[in-house]
């Protein structure tokens, strides 16, 4: 398993540091920096703080994604549904956690309200075209493909 070093700043003492909830996972838990419990109505998106800063390595980005375990039992998932972190980025990791069932549901502090997934990408080269080399799905958009 490949490594890479990320720095990470508290911003506050009593903010906790990411975790892998095992050796192979790909997202490390970030956790709610609250002293009590914070309420999302149904529908209504929060911005929960985790008092973390990162310094995500050039060439790399970090992605806040849900957690699977919040997402099926509160219906609590990002509201963006994938926050980009980008290396250039040194302000507060925060979660924009959006409520999609029709519950009140709660945060507890120190509850797990996301994972960071750290990965590298490419930029491209954007070329204007006249034209575009064809294929067999041409334009078909949504639901356009595994039709019999």
């Amino acid at each position: 398993m490949q490594k890479i070093a990320v720095k990470i700043k508290k911003l506050m003492p009593e903010a906790k540091m990411p975790t892998y909830a095992s050796p192979d996972a790909a997202g490390a838990d970030l956790y709610v920096l609250s002293d009590h419990a914070i309420r999302i109505g149904p529908r209504e998106t929060a911005i929960i703080h985790t008092g973390l800063a990162a310094e995500i390595p050039a060439g790399y980005v970090g992605l806040i994604c849900a957690r699977s375990g919040l997402a099926t039992k509160k219906g609590l998932a990002p509201a963006n549904k994938v926050g980009v972190i980008d290396s250039d980025y040194r302000g507060e990791l925060r979660v924009a956690l959006h409520n999609h069932s029709k519950y009140e549901q709660n945060i507890e502090p120190g509850e797990r309200v996301a994972q960071l997934v750290i990965m590298p990408y490419l930029t491209a080269e954007f070329e204007e075209a006249d034209s575009l080399s064809d294929t067999a799905r041409g334009e078909g958009g949504f639901g356009s493909t595994g039709r019999a």
